[in-house]
């Protein structure tokens, strides 16, 4: 098959994979949108939006890969757990360079996901967001809030969802 017969091909198979799944696409994107909104309206504090910007990755894999493994409660819930004890342990314990911190942080926390089995990669930035910023009750209790709506959100209407990809 030729670059140019391929091209066409692909193009065919998204307009057509379009035509079945579009209202997948629009209810799936709207329940994350409707899950996001209530997390934003939770934590109602701007300035901590930031601690949540990896929460956007999760919303994707939640809803747009609802059967993936990684969009499983125990991963979301356990991942971002994982994330936010790694990004306090260096917050709090490990004073580094950011360039040295920022890299470690990383690389342990994918180590404590995979090895405890909460394999969830949206989770590693949260991490990043908690040694970056800081690590407080309100913050735990915003990750932890976040991970609960967006999963719960899915358990729900699991059976309305299928994967998108």
């Amino acid at each position: 098959m030729s670059p140019t017969e391929k091209n066409t091909a692909q193009k065919s198979d998204i307009k057509t994979k379009f035509i079945v799944f579009w209202p997948y696409y629009l209810l799936q994107s709207a329940l994350a949108s409707i899950a996001f909104l209530i997390i934003v309206f939770l934590i109602g504090d701007s300035s901590k939006m930031v601690v949540i910007s990896s929460m956007g990755a999760t919303s994707f894999i939640v809803f747009a890969l609802p059967k993936a493994y990684s969009a499983q409660t125990r991963n979301v819930i356990g991942g971002h757990f994982v994330g936010m004890l790694c990004g306090a342990l260096f917050y709090l314990f490990i004073p580094a360079p950011y360039w040295l911190e920022y890299p470690l942080v990383v690389g342990i926390a994918i180590f404590l996901m995979v090895a405890l089995d909460f394999e969830h990669p949206p989770a590693v930035g949260t991490a990043l967001a908690v040694v970056i910023n800081e690590i407080n009750l309100q913050i735990f209790a915003i990750i932890i809030v976040s991970t609960i709506v967006l999963s719960q959100v899915r358990f729900y209407v699991r059976k309305y969802l299928k994967n998108l990809i």
